[in-house]
């Protein structure tokens, strides 16, 4: 028996003790494979699964060094059985291959004849494959090349493509970053993020908010040099990324063009929104033609974690384009990570949120949890709601209204977020605070102006409804409090810390608070959504609300 802080047991979950003084760095070794669960106070619970396996080995991991980790911080020893199952898991990605034959053009081959064989039995197969090559390879029409790979992961046997892509129209870009002058240059980790990338052909890199994503994908258009396409979550999103390659590359003005709801330009690199691009004229989707009528050599994925369905099934047309996804979570909500892994592509990087914490890229945090309770009034009303109302009434209770502004008083020179789901909720805490409230509804030019004037520090309180969850740049932000949230969502929970992990000016730590309703729904869901960030490194300290007074003084010094 070793002194390790792991317990892996047959079941292919991870018992880890998170008081042990080797957590940290076995958290960060399983992490690549491993996939969190459960995050209680003291023993978190990771499972190994098929596409964590995959994507690890996607990364450069091989089934060695995963059998590696778990023998060394495992406290117990480790069902042998496990290990095997997890180096055959890993050895099925690869045994089949797209590639580009000289004679036959796109063909699916293998390195184990009769795993073609099982594939091939597949009736969902059948009307994707052509004739065949030899007893070791079958054409593939071009078109079918992402079907096959979505089916092929599906059945259990993910596809290596080494089919290439088209080169797309030439353009030129250039990074400034080595230019006489620059006052700024890759990091190690974007130059290593977009060598995985470069490398992999297509495929997901992954950073925490706050270090840089854009910055990569400028780094990979200046890679790929053609004309690029990038598809963003919103206007808003689209003015940060065009203003950000204005500073950051060669590109001018009119060299980048913005296809939104509000204008349709078409320029060598275009910023598109999935919104405009998802919108349904007389049943069909009217802007998807501009994945296909334009020679684009690069298609960026910006939040590739929040991709529609319908630009799924575009991208699995447009498998000889190369395809970059930039996101800071993996997870979705719908359970289609797989879809992002063979339409996408796999994870090519994958840094850990603490790693560049530690490097002073992105600032420190304390989450802290602060529990109310319901007045008995509310918990009658609480009680005898249906089911469906419940998650509502519990967490848009104006008992924490009170709490919002406790906090926002024991931070009374931090730039302040005040994040919310509910629209009636969000507008009572603005009015009361007599602060600018931005919702889905608060036009781009307003949003815009509004979030200058908090950069600026012109306005010290903002409060945001999801609209802000996503690809908004405030880099001043040091405090922000959650009154509700999407049910569950780890992916929010993730992205709504992120909106604070812009390094301070005076390397000050970031405070994420989330007030809960105790004895609710409430509570269960905001366990759930902290799993990722736990997964991260980040433990959310719980306080009732009745001490938060006395102690946040302490917190705030």
């Amino acid at each position: 028996m070793n002194d390790g802080p792991l317990i892996v047991q047959s079941d292919k979950t991870l018992l880890l003790d998170v008081d042990h003084p080797s957590a940290l760095e076995c958290r960060k070794a399983i992490a690549p494979f491993a996939e969190l669960e459960r995050a209680p106070e003291h023993i978190h619970t990771y499972r190994v699964t098929p596409l964590a396996l995959w994507n690890a080995r996607a990364a450069g991991h091989d089934a060695e060094q995963v059998v590696d980790v778990l023998l060394n911080f495992s406290k117990y020893s480790v069902p042998h059985a496990l290990l095997v199952d997890i180096a055959e898991t890993m050895s099925r990605f690869g045994r089949l291959s797209l590639i580009k034959h000289p004679v036959h053009g796109l063909v699916l081959t293998t390195t184990d004849v009769p795993v073609l064989e099982e594939v091939l039995k597949s009736k969902k197969m059948a009307p994707l494959v052509g004739a065949r090559v030899d007893a070791d390879a079958v054409i593939i029409h071009p078109s079918e090349r992402g079907n096959v790979k979505q089916l092929l992961l599906k059945l259990g046997w993910p596809a290596q493509d080494y089919a290439g892509y088209v080169d797309g129209e030439a353009h030129d870009i250039a990074l400034l970053d080595d230019t006489a002058g620059s006052d700024w240059h890759l990091r190690d980790y974007q130059r290593d993020a977009v060598e995985g990338f470069i490398s992999g052909g297509s495929g997901v890199i992954v950073l925490p908010c706050g270090a840089g994503k854009t910055i990569v994908g400028a780094a990979a258009m200046a890679r790929v040099k053609a004309t690029t396409l990038i598809l963003v979550t919103n206007t808003v999103s689209a003015r940060q990324w065009r203003d950000e390659l204005l500073k950051r590359t060669t590109l001018t003005e009119d060299e980048i063009g913005e296809y939104s709801g509000a204008r349709k330009e078409i320029r060598p690199v275009t910023i598109a929104t999935y919104q405009v691009l998802t919108t349904k004229r007389k049943g069909v989707f009217a802007h998807l033609d501009l994945f296909d009528t334009h020679d684009w050599g690069l298609i960026i994925y910006d939040e590739v974690h929040l991709l529609p369905a319908p630009i799924f099934r575009f991208t699995a047309d447009i498998q000889s384009r190369r395809r970059l996804g930039l996101t800071a979570t993996l997870v979705r909500e719908d359970g289609r990570e797989g879809d992002v892994f063979s339409l996408i592509g796999p994870k090519r990087y994958d840094a850990p949120w603490k790693d560049i914490e530690a490097q002073g890229y992105i600032a420190p945090a304390d989450c802290l949890e602060v529990r109310v309770t319901l007045p008995e009034s509310e918990r009658l009303v609480y009680a005898v709601a249906e089911p469906e109302d419940r998650y509502r009434l519990a967490s848009s209770s104006p008992a924490k209204n009170a709490v919002v502004e406790t906090i926002l008083n024991s931070h009374p020179h931090d730039q302040t977020l005040v994040i919310g789901q509910y629209l009636d909720q969000l507008g009572d805490i603005a009015e009361h605070l007599q602060v600018p409230l931005i919702t889905g509804a608060t036009s781009v030019k307003e949003r815009q102006r509004l979030f200058a004037a908090f950069r600026t520090g012109e306005i010290r309180v903002l409060v945001v409804s999801k609209v802000a969850n996503f690809s908004v740049d405030l880099p001043e932000a040091a405090v922000a409090i959650q009154v509700s949230g999407a049910f569950g969502s780890r992916q929010e929970e993730a992205q709504r810390l992120g909106r604070l992990l812009r390094p301070k000016s005076d390397q000050r730590t970031a405070h994420f608070y989330a007030i809960v309703a105790r004895d609710t729904v409430d509570a269960d869901f905001a366990q759930h959504r902290q799993r990722f960030l736990a997964e991260q490194g980040y433990a959310y300290r719980i306080m009732d609300a009745a001490d938060l007074t006395a102690q946040e003084s302490d917190l705030s010094e």
